[in-house]
């Protein structure tokens, strides 16, 4: 094979990231590859990227051994990496929640800070300082792990709220179409087991008469 061509073949390793390290979150997991890029040299840091959590280092063959020494910097930051601090907008994505929740959170204890970092603005002076969060705190905050934690009356809490928020999804289906709210006296479908589906009726008007499900309404 020509030397030209030798030089386009390129070295690959692939490393794919632990959900208990992204706790499933593309903001966690950019984060994550930043965090990693920052211990490689200048020159191989565009070498590290990441896709669908997967971090993918390469490199041309001609730079054998600095691809060796960058893999070992990777494999060396991949160890503990689970235990790397939450930022404040991956906490956010994870969390499905906003600054100032996450503010509110901190304030009243909800979210205990693991401390402080202070970093640098990319091409500006100014310094800035946020709270950043331990992993494993964060992981029994997250919505899946506290559905499955909470016990069994707040999980029949969380059902209710479901229910009333689909109760008054049909009230203001109801209110749109000119329709009473108190169920199948306003005209509701019944289902195969007697109860109310909340599926408004197709309404007709003719002749001045306003038919609904085989009934009539004075127009």
């Amino acid at each position: 094979m020509p030397k030209h061509e030798k030089n386009d073949v390129e070295l690959v390793k692939t490393r794919v990231l632990p959900p208990a390290a992204t706790f499933g979150s593309s903001i966690r997991a950019e984060g994550i590859l930043l965090e990693i890029r920052a211990w490689l040299p200048v020159a191989s840091k565009k070498s590290l990227d990441i896709e669908q959590g997967e971090l993918t280092l390469s490199m041309p063959a001609s730079a054998k051994t600095e691809f060796h020494a960058a893999a070992s910097v990777v494999a060396s930051a991949l160890k503990d990496i689970e235990s790397l601090p939450v930022i404040p907008r991956e906490i956010q994505d994870i969390l499905s929640i906003k600054t100032n929740e996450r503010h509110r959170w901190l304030k009243d204890g909800r979210l205990p800070s693991a401390g402080t970092r202070t970093v640098k603005l990319r091409d500006r002076a100014r310094k800035i300082t946020f709270h950043v969060f331990d992993p494993r705190v964060v992981e029994d905050l997250s919505p899946r792990r506290a559905m499955g934690r909470c016990p069994a009356d707040r999980r029949g809490a969380l059902v209710r709220l479901r229910i009333g928020r689909r109760l008054l999804a049909r009230k203001a289906i109801g209110i749109r179409w000119g329709l009473s709210s108190g169920g199948t006296d306003g005209g509701g479908t019944i289902g195969s087991n007697g109860t109310d589906i909340g599926i408004p009726p197709r309404r007709v008007k003719t002749r001045g008469v306003l038919e609904s499900s085989g009934r009539s309404f004075g127009s």
